[in-house]
């Protein structure tokens, strides 16, 4: 079947990016084209995927030869109920080159979702945002202390765009990190949870186990890695976040 050319935006912006996922299932509802930006500013002790954090070590692309790979699988998509993600990285860290990205998505009529820690909330403008269906956006602890422990970066800008969001009316996900002995405080689990609940729009909880998955790339980046020794959490820890958010009537994954 030939597929039908999508419309040619005016300008083509390039953009760094890390890798593309073409089946997507964890980053959004349904199947997803998950582009992975490269470059962030957060310093995550627990990041999987270190390589991504400078941005200029990443592979050149631009707008128009992303958004063409795109439109290949943009039919499959629709029928799949899902979209495409720009996730990263930090996606934000390249505004210009992300808005373009979702303004041709939404050319192809399909749904978007911008995965992002928020910090660089003050880029995104509200035309991007218009284009966005839907935020993806990780809260890595509710406590300013920790999430500078955590991050290397202040927690309020965060708040201040899921703020923003809510006024804007986008639909979000709302992501939190179980670290053992980190994120686990009842009392950060309980202030995030608080506020959560306090925005409209939040459609979901999701709560991530932490997992040493990407410790190896640490290794071979001459990285030191901080959790070493720090274990998964257990089913019961895992079962108590959830019971906290919850209680706020979130819906937990």
């Amino acid at each position: 079947m030939k597929i039908q050319s999508r419309p040619r935006q005016a300008a083509s912006v390039d953009g760094y990016i890390h890798s593309v996922e073409t089946l997507g299932t964890v980053d959004g509802p349904g199947v997803r084209y998950v582009v992975f930006t490269q470059g962030c500013p957060l310093r995550c002790l627990y990041c999987h995927n270190p390589d991504s954090l400078k941005m200029k070590n990443g592979r050149l692309v631009s707008s128009h030869a992303l958004l063409d790979d795109i439109q290949k699988t943009a039919d499959f998509l629709k029928r799949a109920n899902g979209g495409v993600t720009i996730s990263g990285g930090e996606p934000l860290v390249q505004p210009e080159f992300v808005a373009a990205i979702l303004r041709g998505c939404k050319e192809m009529g399909l749904h978007t979702a911008l995965d992002t820690s928020g910090y660089l909330g003050s880029r995104a403008t509200d035309e991007m945002l218009a284009d966005t269906d839907l935020v993806l956006l990780d809260i890595k602890s509710f406590d300013p202390a920790t999430y500078r422990r955590v991050t290397g970066v202040d927690l309020q800008p965060t708040l201040d765009f899921a703020k923003r969001l809510e006024s804007l009316g986008r639909k979000m996900w709302i992501r939190f990190v179980l670290v053992p002995g980190l994120t686990d405080a009842p009392a950060n689990v309980e202030g995030l949870a608080d506020f959560v609940a306090s925005l409209k729009g939040v459609e979901r909880v999701e709560v991530a186990p932490f997992h040493k998955l990407g410790e190896f790339k640490w290794k071979e980046l001459q990285m030191r890695y901080e959790l070493s020794d720090t274990k998964p959490p257990t089913p019961e820890a895992i079962e108590r976040v959830h019971r906290i958010f919850a209680s706020r009537g979130l819906t937990v994954v």
